[in-house]
């Protein structure tokens, strides 16, 4: 039989269903050379499509917005009077009315917060002041603007080293010359002659150039996304958790779950196991296995795609087990080694969260769909 047809034969496929009947007759109706071919046009056309651009969003994260930071720069902004009162005594004042500020502060230097829990050690080791670590950091920084904090003793020595340390950063005095071939952070537009080029910045604003060499030199977003590396890791998983228990499918995302229990229960060797397992309730039996992976890089989509090779031994091992594929991210639009090589491991149950209801149409779920 042509490739052409049994390429048209896929496409035209009226259910999906009926799609992944004809995927499974490519290994019997055409030799291996061919397969490469069948699956990567087939991935092209009808999967490629559905992959959303999920780098085009960040997920919703109260410390990173703007409501948060702009009540934290307004008071220090206010406390400091434009930046201009910057005495170690006028920072450590401004520390103890309104901890938040602290955000402000450190973001000038351009320190993350366990950067700057050394720096307090440095900065206030000759006075045997005690360092901050990068748990208080977040504590004062997402404090409350309008809640004055305890003028406590644990709270004075916090302002004291946290003051000492911003002051020596932005004199120059903390962290020395730098070596050959590298510059101190502090060599950028609104540090650069401490203290004078806040002062201008805040009276005048930030041109745009800065602002966007900024945001080039430092990373698009990258501080959130670190952030929210874990949400965006699950972003999948909980979508597909989300419709099982929305629809009474039986399931278990094995994640939460010695993996030794998963093998002794469905006889899942595979090492991870899968995902989500399935099962019947009424036999405690498996029904499907699935697997979820996001990426936005194509070499990392190759890569993940091996795993699905090594599931697709276990299915067959297990009699044939549907394993099921729920994929994310433009990554996956490399399509020779990676989507097409899914497409042929999971024999075209490949979803994503745009068609991931659809998924409820392929066998097993008709059956395991639990009606409201």
């Amino acid at each position: 039989m042509a490739i052409e047809i049994t390429i048209q034969a896929i496409l035209l496929a009226d259910t999906w269903t009926q799609r992944i009947q004809q995927i499974r007759l490519v290994p019997q109706r055409h030799g291996t050379g061919d397969h490469g071919t069948i699956y990567a046009a087939v991935a092209r056309e009808l999967y490629m499509p559905h992959l959303a651009p999920d780098f085009a969003y960040v997920h919703k994260a109260p410390f990173y917005e703007t409501e948060h930071f702009f009540a934290a720069y307004g008071e220090a902004a206010r406390l400091t009077e434009s930046f201009t009162r910057v005495t170690e005594t006028d920072i450590q004042a401004a520390l103890l009315k309104c901890p938040r500020t602290l955000l402000v502060f450190r973001t000038l230097l351009g320190l993350t917060k366990d950067e700057f829990a050394y720096s307090t050690l440095l900065a206030g080791g000759p006075d045997d002041l005690t360092p901050l670590s990068a748990a208080q950091i977040d504590t004062l920084e997402r404090s409350a603007i309008d809640i004055p904090r305890p003028n406590s003793a644990k709270a004075t020595a916090q302002a004291k080293v946290a003051a000492k340390t911003i002051s020596m950063a932005m004199s120059g005095a903390l962290f020395g010359d730098a070596p050959p071939g590298l510059k101190s952070k502090q060599l950028k537009p609104d540090t650069q002659d401490g203290w004078t080029s806040v002062q201008a910045f805040a009276a005048n604003g930030v041109p745009l150039q800065v602002f966007l060499h900024q945001r080039h030199y430092g990373g698009a977003f990258r501080q959130v996304l670190d952030a929210t590396s874990t949400l965006r890791g699950d972003l999948i998983e909980d979508a597909v958790e989300a419709l099982f228990t929305a629809s009474g499918v039986s399931f278990i995302r094995t994640g939460s779950h010695n993996q030794a229990d998963i093998a002794q229960r469905f006889e899942v060797h595979v090492t991870p196991a899968p995902d989500f397992v399935v099962f019947d309730p009424a036999d405690d039996s498996l029904k499907a296995m699935l697997e979820c992976k996001g990426t936005n890089n194509g070499g990392t989509a190759r890569d993940k795609a091996l795993r699905f090779r090594s599931l697709k031994a276990e299915s067959v091992r297990l009699g044939g087990v549907p394993l099921i594929a729920v994929l994310g991210g433009i990554g996956w639009a490399r399509i020779n080694d990676a989507l097409g090589p899914v497409v042929r491991d999971t024999d075209g149950r490949v979803f994503t969260l745009s068609t991931l209801t659809s998924m409820l149409e392929v066998a097993p779920f008709p059956s395991l769909v639990t009606p409201p």
